[in-house]
């Protein structure tokens, strides 16, 4: 399922806005449709507005309960109600469209990792080789000592969100004892590209990912890494 919810607060009418000269939100139908992994692509939606835009990419669209669209919904209801809606689900995988920058072949190695390992539970992470305190104090690395290169700290793994997924049973059960399953059963993360660790949470996100998209879209050959004239003296 693709979420669209209609009353975003930071950012109004997020999945609307365009990057490029689409609609943030049809980046990540596009990666899920290319995956070829899942029986069903749906958008999800608080708002009739968004059949329009399934429509326009021929994906399904699902319309839920009002208030399941609120800026205090948990992302765990909005799971519970579509598991509930769509008896058929065995597996839902939420493909979110703050991640534009991601693929095809990104989702359909997430959920193929997933599948493998048997997990319940995923969530996408960035792995990332910083220094990086919380609550004041070291993560992974010592105050104590020399100073540690960056590619010798163990990386942290901040949640990037770009693809999550549950597995039916697991989720329900534990959602229905406990009234959350986020992490439900065996939970694992799957390390996916600094460009779709790019997440859209405000306007200047959204300035930096459209700049973005223009210039990889203008460079059909792709990115090619090139040095200084200077360099050729040196070697």
């Amino acid at each position: 399922m693709i979420p669209a919810r209609y009353g975003s607060t930071r950012l109004k009418l997020k999945n609307l806005c365009l990057i490029g000269d689409k609609p943030m939100i049809a980046y990540a139908i596009a990666a899920a449709s290319a995956s070829k992994v899942f029986d069903r692509v749906c958008v999800n939606s608080d708002h009739e507005i968004f059949q329009k835009i399934a429509d326009r990419y021929g994906v399904d669209f699902y319309h839920r309960y009002t208030p399941l669209g609120s800026s205090e919904t948990k992302s765990d209801d909005v799971v519970k109600d579509y598991f509930d809606k769509h008896p058929d689900a065995e597996i839902l995988a939420w493909v979110n469209p703050t991640s534009p920058f991601q693929t095809g072949d990104e989702v359909r190695d997430v959920i193929d990792y997933f599948v493998r390992e048997n997990l319940d539970s995923l969530i996408t992470v960035e792995d990332k080789q910083v220094h990086c305190d919380f609550a004041g104090s070291p993560v992974n690395y010592s105050k104590e000592g020399l100073f540690a290169q960056t590619q010798d700290l163990v990386p942290v793994n901040p949640f990037v969100y770009s693809v999550m997924v549950w597995r039916r049973e697991p989720f329900l059960k534990e959602y229905n004892e406990k009234g959350h399953a986020f992490f439900c059963g065996r939970f694992g993360t799957f390390p996916v590209s600094k460009l779709t660790g790019l997440i859209i949470k405000n306007s200047s996100d959204l300035m930096i990912a459209d700049y973005m998209m223009r210039c990889q879209n203008g460079e059909s050959e792709g990115y090619e890494l090139q040095y200084d004239e200077i360099v050729e003296d040196a070697i």
